[in-house]
């Protein structure tokens, strides 16, 4: 995907969310878009203003733990991946819990 086209996809979300800045999809989709580009902080913060306002957004654990990783927050990532953890067994998400699982298996 071209930088520009990145840009544009950003500067789009960012408009869907000065109608609704509670809206978790939205910006699950920008920080996506942030990690996706290595702009890796801006990434993370929009992962931990989802999970300050909507921390049953499930996705958010996995990308937020993977990106504290990629900066070297082993002791964050392990956090985030049992808060995850204990979610999905609330929800009975057994698909998601066995990925973060697995994924804090491999950060041990």
């Amino acid at each position: 995907m071209s930088d520009d086209f990145r840009k544009k996809r950003i500067e789009s979300l960012k408009s869907f969310l000065e109608k609704d800045q509670n809206d978790s999809f939205t910006r699950y989709a920008l920080a996506l878009e942030y990690l996706n580009g290595n702009e890796i902080v801006e990434g993370i913060r929009e992962l931990e203003t989802i999970l300050a306002h909507d921390k049953e957004y499930i996705a958010t654990y996995y990308q937020l733990a993977k990106a504290y990783v990629n900066i070297g927050e082993r002791s964050k990532a392990k956090a985030i991946y049992e808060q995850g953890i204990e979610l999905t067994e609330l929800k009975g998400d057994s698909h998601t819990n066995q990925e973060l699982r697995e994924a804090l298996a491999l950060l041990n």
